[in-house]
């Protein structure tokens, strides 16, 4: 009777093991953490040296050699470990390359989310590491590195700092809401009036307060966190804000393009709120405008 019923519970055994499904990107997601950590080191470490300021697109548009530092441990320590993956990061992309999401596994960077934050040692930079398959994010890591902080959130798993649960606000009025938003690097004067006046709206609906912290993906897991109800931005950039949309998501939050509709992560606009009403009154009141889009092809003659 009894060797009956332990034949019964190894089959049973081998019904369920046989029945899980395997999980094909844990393993990617703890690498994430573990180079999101290094690459944090190495940030804090640049703080006390020279930090070679160079310019992109404008004297508003910084980045140093630690941002291609960065990068360049990230993606290297990735190829070593998924060499059939592909990447898409920021000063790979600054350097020519394509910025183009397939549908291979896709690895979306920003080393150092707030590069002028870091420049002026203002305490507000993150590692980002967002990660897509078939174009859709899979999971998001987000490490605070000054104060520590680790964001995650794996699609359909939850999101957390520092291993605790997050939760948006559960707040439906916006007049009792705290709304985050960046001026952007684009000084046209046009553009700046744009975003005035947008601020200027939404301040007036009214709202508590608005806020920045300087760095889109830390504005974003504030949102997660439920300390912020929304936060909105045109011209950030898809590694800006790839990461930490799986934290807002699985937090419990809503992303949605600056007009309505859903968010395209190449659109380089986003509004990440802790729900659909908050969101949809934000919306109402920005003034939108395009940005050149980050897939938008390159003319070979510029």
């Amino acid at each position: 009777m009894t060797a009956f019923v332990a034949g019964n519970l190894r089959s049973k055994s081998k019904s369920l093991h046989k029945g899980k499904m395997p999980d094909l990107w844990q393993d990617a997601m703890d690498h994430a953490v573990t180079v999101a950590r290094k690459a944090g080191e190495m940030v804090r470490d640049a703080l006390q040296n020279d930090l070679k300021i160079m310019c992109k697109s404008s004297n508003v548009d910084l980045v140093t050699k630690t941002d291609q530092n960065v990068e360049r441990l990230i993606i290297t320590s990735v190829k070593e470990k998924f060499p059939t993956h592909s990447f898409i990061g920021e000063e790979s992309v600054a350097a020519g390359e394509p910025c183009v999401l397939t549908d291979n596994p896709t690895w979306i960077i920003d080393p150092v989310d707030g590069t002028t934050n870091f420049v002026h040692g203002y305490p507000f930079v993150a590692i980002c590491i967002g990660f897509a398959v078939k174009k859709t994010l899979e999971f998001g890591v987000v490490y605070s590195c000054i104060d520590d902080k680790m964001y995650t959130a794996r699609k359909g798993q939850g999101a957390f700092c520092n291993g605790q649960p997050l939760q948006v606000s559960d707040q439906k009025e916006i007049n009792q809401s705290i709304i985050a938003t960046e001026f952007g690097s684009n000084r046209d004067p046009d553009v700046v009036d744009k975003i005035f006046s947008s601020m200027r709206k939404i301040l007036c609906l009214p709202v508590h307060g608005m806020r920045g912290a300087g760095s889109a993906a830390l504005n974003m897991c504030l949102v997660a966190s439920g300390c912020v109800e929304a936060y909105y931005e045109i011209g950030i950039h898809c590694w800006d804000i790839a990461a930490a949309a799986v934290i807002v998501s699985e937090a419990g939050g809503v992303l949605m393009d600056v007009e309505g509709g859903p968010m395209d992560l190449m659109s380089r606009r986003v509004v990440a709120a802790n729900n659909k009403t908050i969101a949809e009154r934000i919306i109402t009141e920005i003034e939108a405008f395009s940005a050149v889009r980050d897939d938008a092809p390159v003319d070979p003659l510029k």
